[in-house]
């Protein structure tokens, strides 16, 4: 039986980072091996479906977004020009191109030189973890985090400039969500906020929603600090937002924040202080390399609530390296809640 008062942010979750990174075609890792090895090897790796890496217990998402509100931006990639010159085989179409002629969001690492996505756009990965949703209704809360990408030109290639990410645009972008998932099944900042007077407030006297509330559901997190201003422009501690903001603790939104490369005791602090925490347990493919768990195992220990690798359970490294919670469980009790009541019932699907 599940546990009626467990928080969602009492236990720990496992993401994945860049979820829709499908690599790199093999003639286009050879441009980049001849101008920019050292960024190559932190390109070397794709995650399998949105969907497998749901059923392998992935729980945190990890999704870049690049506006395009006429359609087109990102239709004819310069890399593929620069296979052509190189006179490499070229590689299969990296997407539809019906579907990157058509407006609206879409999902890739670094316009024009690192575009596959195992999703389409935007609106399409959100499908597929709606239909994922659908099909085990009392799922673990899925936390979908979505970095709104502003990647500057690469000298000296003349790649497009991305879209600001303005008011307009996070509009546009809660629309997007809203077209695919109903208002019920994802849990937004007025659900947490209450009557409170703001998201804060409601965090640090009230706490997350339970457990069992939040299970079947998605919650949507903003990744960059730098948008939130342009997103809660209009809308005070969040009200009739979708997403929760990266913030910065103690100020009128704070719920949410990330510290990717935090100390654990710092993160602890925040997590004990009721926020939810994400941070990496690796980075740039440099711990799995060496095999080095010590930065893992610190994050674990950390209680921070999103755990993001590149190597989540099901895509350990060639040296073995991987992220898991013992038994191949798909959540585990935090270990800074330890005077919670948290079971084995409440730690899966």
């Amino acid at each position: 039986m599940h546990t009626a008062s467990l928080r969602l942010n009492e236990l720990q979750y496992i993401g994945s980072h860049n979820s829709y990174h499908a690599g790199l075609g093999a003639s286009e890792a050879v441009i980049w091996k001849r101008v920019d090895p050292a960024t190559l090897a932190m390109l070397d790796y794709a995650h399998p479906s949105l969907t497998r890496q749901l059923d392998d217990g992935v729980r945190q998402l990890e999704l870049d977004v690049y506006g395009d509100a006429k359609g087109g931006r990102y239709a004819h990639p310069v890399i593929d020009k620069l296979v052509r010159e190189a006179g490499l085989p070229s590689d299969p179409p990296f997407a539809d191109s019906d579907v990157m002629q058509r407006p609206g969001f879409k999902v890739m690492h670094i316009q024009d030189l690192d575009q596959r996505s195992n999703c389409q756009p935007f609106i399409a990965c959100l499908a597929d973890i709606r239909a994922w949703s659908q099909a085990h209704p009392a799922h673990l809360p899925i936390f979908t985090l979505v970095e709104t990408v502003l990647s500057p030109a690469r000298k000296p290639y003349p790649i497009v400039e991305p879209e600001p990410f303005d008011t307009k645009a996070l509009d546009a972008l809660d629309a997007e969500i809203r077209s695919v998932f109903s208002r019920h099944e994802y849990v937004s900042p007025d659900d947490v906020r209450g009557q409170f007077p703001t998201l804060n407030a409601a965090i640090c006297k009230q706490g997350w929603p339970t457990l069992q509330g939040a299970r079947g559901k998605v919650i949507f997190l903003l990744d960059q600090r730098w948008v939130g201003p342009a997103y809660l422009q209009g809308h005070p501690s969040l009200r009739g937002r979708v997403f929760f903001t990266n913030a910065v603790p103690g100020t009128d939104d704070a719920a949410f924040t990330e510290l990717n490369d935090g100390d654990a005791g710092s993160i602890a602090m925040l997590v004990k202080q009721g926020y939810l925490v994400r941070t990496r347990t690796d980075a740039d493919l440099k711990e799995a390399a060496r095999h080095d768990t010590t930065r893992r195992d610190a994050m674990l220990a950390s209680g921070a609530q999103l755990l993001s690798t590149d190597y989540p359970d099901g895509e350990a490294a060639a040296t073995g390296y991987v992220v898991s919670f013992p038994g191949h469980l798909h959540a585990r009790c935090n270990p800074l809640f330890v005077q919670t009541s948290c079971t084995s019932a409440d730690l899966s699907p």
